[in-house]
């Protein structure tokens, strides 16, 4: 993997793959970008590739593919970013943009942290480890968001269970916190 950075121009990563998924809206202040989300999904669940989650981030999950899609197909999420177990990083919403990836959250007193972070989703799940290549993609990827977005620091990188205890619980038991901020 390459150790270029990545040009990110009005937040968008330039040379990245990118699917404009309609589930954004504008961030309540948009100077106030200073935390980063740590997720991860798989759909079906446990199951990786198959291009479903790009069709989730659009709403455009087809609810007769997999029983459970019907249960999911008309939720309207998105993230910032899906690094792929290949390490293939695509886009969804501009890091200017609030995508909708935390839900109902809380970071250091402060609620809606939609409002004020970039969600990033490691296709994954709480049952197995994460690739190589999906960590060198992130530290990457979280080196550039750092340095175009100074406000996001070490201590402002969390995960979906830090910000919705009780209620998420990724980006899970396999995940190497320890090589991650190490190395950003």
């Amino acid at each position: 993997m390459t150790t270029k950075q990545h040009k990110i121009r009005q937040g968008w990563l330039e040379n990245t793959r990118k699917i404009h998924s309609p589930h954004f809206d504008a961030r309540p202040c948009a100077e106030d970008i200073s935390l980063l989300v740590i997720h991860y999904i798989s759909l079906p669940p446990e199951e990786f590739g198959g291009g479903y989650i790009d069709d989730f981030f659009c709403g455009k999950l087809d609810p007769n593919e997999h029983p459970y899609f019907a249960e999911i197909y008309q939720i309207r999420v998105s993230a910032h970013c899906l690094i792929e177990r290949t390490g293939r990083i695509t886009q969804y919403v501009g890091f200017n943009e609030r995508a909708w990836h935390a839900g109902l959250s809380m970071f250091q007193g402060r609620e809606k942290c939609n409002d004020f972070s970039i969600g990033i989703e490691l296709e994954g799940s709480n049952e197995q480890p994460f690739t190589d290549e999906q960590y060198a993609a992130l530290i990457k990827l979280t080196r550039d968001i750092m340095r175009h977005y100074p406000q996001i620091t070490r201590d402002r990188i969390v995960g979906h269970n830090d910000i919705a205890p009780g209620r998420k619980i990724d980006p899970g038991q396999y995940f190497d916190w320890q090589r991650y901020l190490s190395a950003v």
